[in-house]
């Protein structure tokens, strides 16, 4: 389950979201090369990851703050980037370019904070935006708690687009993150579930100013939850495959060959002899 874009459209240009992508993005392309010896990105990570027992001992804390700029792979910048463009836009509409900033790595660094405090003596690099990322999740989820955002689900060969609201799609990730984070040992690596949920209350409670400046329950009863602005309305096309007319055959004659196919159409041959009517066009 991905996703793919949300209708809450932003009052002003989201410059700190689009500056916090790009930074990531350059920053990741500037060590990417190292990827292919393990000691040189070892020692890369050594020195700019956040390592839970180098700081428990009391050395490398300002790694709270580089390691949220760093990811282990094009897939993890990805996915986080991807989050942050759909949600951020809106906090920034709502905090202000310097708030957001702040509130952005205030997040990130209480995300890290609970990653250190469930694995003080983990020895294990931590690289990644997520805790941040989080955070603006929370945010967005206390905002916006009825905004639509469009999802891909994918079920082996199925996929489907379809929107549902910020609180159903929000909190099954922030529930997704705490039953991991209770069977997951954090000292082993893998995805770190606690800096996920940690950052996601820490987002939402540095949220409570802005929502209670906005009239906080009342917030929700002017709106219902939705965006106090017009939400976007995105349209799906048919496909443009084309289909075979209802009752056309194929005719087969030595002398003339196969009939030619109506002007502007293609004939897409079926199999079998029935004559019932093809399926409609699939959605895309």
């Amino acid at each position: 389950m991905f996703p793919l874009r949300d209708h809450n459209p932003s009052g002003r240009t989201a410059y700190v979201t689009y500056l916090l992508i790009a930074a990531n993005v350059l920053v990741f392309f500037s060590y990417v090369g190292l990827m292919g010896d393990p000691q040189a990105i070892n020692a890369f990570f050594g020195s700019y990851a956040m390592i839970p027992a180098r700081v428990s001992s009391g050395d490398g804390a300002a790694t709270l703050l580089t390691s949220m700029f760093l990811h282990g792979g094009f897939m993890h910048l990805a996915g986080n980037m991807l989050f942050l463009w759909i949600f951020g836009d809106n906090l920034e509409d709502e905090m202000g370019h310097f708030g957001f900033l702040g509130f952005y790595l205030a997040s990130g660094l209480g995300a890290g904070l609970a990653h250190l405090i469930s694995a003080p003596e983990s020895v294990v690099p931590t690289v990644g935006a997520s805790g941040a990322i989080a955070g603006v999740m929370g945010g967005y989820l206390l905002l916006y708690p009825r905004a639509k955002v469009d999802i891909l689900i994918i079920i082996i060969f199925f996929f489907k687009v379809i929107p549902v609201p910020a609180w159903l799609m929000l909190g099954f990730w922030f529930v997704t993150q705490l039953f991991n984070g209770v069977g997951a040992d954090p000292t082993t690596g893998g995805v770190a579930y606690w800096a996920h949920a940690g950052g996601f209350v820490i987002g939402l409670v540095l949220t409570l100013p802005v929502f209670f400046k906005r009239g906080g329950p009342r917030y929700w009863n002017v709106n219902h939850g939705r965006p106090p602005n017009p939400e976007a309305q995105y349209s799906f096309t048919r496909s443009s495959v084309p289909r075979v007319a209802r009752g056309q055959r194929k005719r087969r004659d030595s002398a003339s060959g196969p009939a030619a196919p109506r002007p502007g159409r293609s004939v897409i041959p079926r199999a079998g002899r029935s004559r019932r009517k093809p399926p409609s066009d699939p959605w895309v």
